[in-house]
């Protein structure tokens, strides 16, 4: 959530920063329902206090004997318009905090402006495009050909967007997913955390899924849970409602998880392979840090995604988003973007953002900088680290040679055992 003092005390400056990032958000209605409940608030208390004159007058008259009927009625009225006020605050205040949860993050100052995906500023390349003596097959021929990956069986369990792995495919994506954890803990210093695969409203409200995006979730109605889209979520939420040390931040958590994903209004776009799929593994990688810290730490960030496309020797790119490409709940994003010579084109394989104090006011997370000092909100950051199926693609189709086998980087050979994918 923003800041409710600053959406009051400058809702210019949020209706700028809706508006560069193109977002239609609900602030007059939330400025509204904030004022009303505000008012009413005020109103209750102001009849408390009559009322608490009221009844001690009431005691006063007792005490010399005169009669108070009249005065104890008046009472009773005001308990009367007191306890309907107060129903009208709850009320006022579950509207307003419902409006509150749609008004999006705003885009940090050195975000850049634009009108969409052509303004991304590209602020680095790593490597150069490769090259080839024949014509590189896309990883689902290739897949196929070295039976890796099985699209028809896995449509036939699941509907399509759900992928079979098998074989070296299987082996390959599981080598994948263990050298970033292992990079990732021993050499970036993250804590490993294995986090369910389902999470309940209050942790996807927290990271910003809930409420505006329920419909693109897989959702367990009898239990009101989510499989989870991202191990954002649940790696966030680790710390839901709860108040670090200082000298704990910043806190830096890294986990594996399946994605689930409906892709609601994305029909036929990117549809073959494995470039959009309803399931995915990924590694993630979460940031809790002190508010002046965040934007150093998220270079740092990057630079340890960015590192796990360098060791597997594949040519990519950091894209900084302009602000209409950015989510809902970022204020800055990089995009990394691998290159898929089989399929021509770059494919983002991590957003790397910074949500300042937008998830922390949501899940409640805060820290001290001192014994008794008041809490302060963290800012939390994430990155994939990276997302597999587009990497897996990437990968197949920068390596493969001329016979259909797919040479293995030496990073990866100790967790697939050999150097070579065979041919099929």
């Amino acid at each position: 959530m923003l800041d409710r003092a600053l959406v009051r005390e400058d809702p210019e400056r949020v209706r700028r920063g809706h508006a560069r990032k193109r977002m239609e958000a609900p602030l007059d209605e939330f400025l509204a329902a904030d004022a009303e409940w505000r008012r009413v608030k005020t109103e209750v208390d102001t009849m408390r206090a009559e009322l608490q004159k009221a009844s001690k007058q009431i005691g006063a008259m007792k005490a010399r004997g005169e009669d108070a009927s009249e005065a104890i009625e008046r009472t009773k009225s005001l308990g009367d318009s007191i306890a309907a006020s107060e129903q009208r605050v709850r009320e006022l205040e579950a509207r307003t905090h419902e409006l509150e949860l749609l008004l999006p993050n705003l885009p940090s100052d050195t975000t850049p402006d634009g009108q969409g995906e052509q303004d991304n500023v590209i602020v680095s390349e790593f490597g150069e495009k490769p090259r080839f003596d024949f014509e590189p097959l896309p990883h689902w021929d290739l897949c196929e050909k070295n039976g890796m990956l099985d699209f028809p069986r896995g449509a036939k369990l699941a509907g399509s967007g759900f992928i079979l792995y098998t074989g070296w495919g299987a082996r390959l994506e599981w080598a994948l997913l263990s050298y970033m954890l292992d990079m990732h803990t021993k050499r970036h210093g993250y804590r490993e955390i294995f986090v369910p695969f389902v999470v309940n409203r209050a942790a996807m409200t927290g990271t910003g899924q809930l409420p505006k995006f329920e419909f693109d979730m897989y959702r367990l109605p009898d239990d009101d849970l989510f499989l989870v889209p991202t191990a954002e979520v649940p790696l966030t939420n680790v710390y839901q409602g709860e108040i670090l040390t200082a000298d704990a931040l910043p806190t830096k958590l890294c986990a594996y998880s399946a994605c689930f994903r409906r892709e609601a209004g994305a029909a036929g776009k990117d549809t073959r392979g494995l470039l959009r799929v309803h399931q995915f593994n990924k590694v993630e990688l979460v940031k809790f840090t002190k508010p002046e810290d965040s934007y150093i730490e998220l270079e740092s960030l990057v630079n340890d995604a960015r590192a796990v496309l360098e060791g597997l020797d594949l040519h990519f790119r950091t894209t900084l988003l302009c602000a209409p490409e950015l989510g809902f709940s970022n204020a800055q994003c990089y995009d990394l973007e691998v290159w898929a010579p089989g399929v021509g084109k770059y494919l983002e394989v991590s957003s790397c953002s910074n949500f300042e104090a937008f998830q922390a006011r949501r899940a409640q997370i805060r820290f001290r900088r001192e014994q008794g000092a008041k809490p302060e909100y963290v800012h939390t950051l994430n990155a994939s680290g990276v997302a597999c199926p587009r990497l897996f693609a990437a990968f197949v189709e920068t390596h493969q040679r001329p016979d259909g086998s797919i040479h293995v980087p030496s990073v990866l050979r100790p967790f697939l055992g050999v150097d070579r994918i065979p041919a099929g």
